[in-house]
């Protein structure tokens, strides 16, 4: 492995953590059981307010959660 993929790798690994920990920063209230239910049929019917936004959030959530499995992986192969 060169210098530059070293480096390259580590400003990933950085940006990740970077990012994981502003969005952990987000606060959001607890929502009632009602709250939850009705937001869960509104999601399934696309009903739901800015739903576009909200649906780009949730593919975007999951991509850096894989993204992040991936890259845990591929730390534990190098380190064998």
């Amino acid at each position: 492995m060169n210098g530059s993929t070293l480096k390259l790798r580590t400003l990933v690994i950085a940006s990740m953590l970077g990012l994981g920990v502003t969005l952990a920063a987000c606060e959001k209230k607890e929502e009632s059981p009602i709250e939850k239910v009705t937001e869960s049929v509104k999601d399934g019917l696309d009903m739901r307010e800015n739903e576009k936004m909200k649906d780009a959030g949730e593919n975007a959530a999951d991509a850096f959660k894989d993204a992040g499995e991936a890259i845990e992986e591929k730390a534990e192969e190098a380190a064998e």
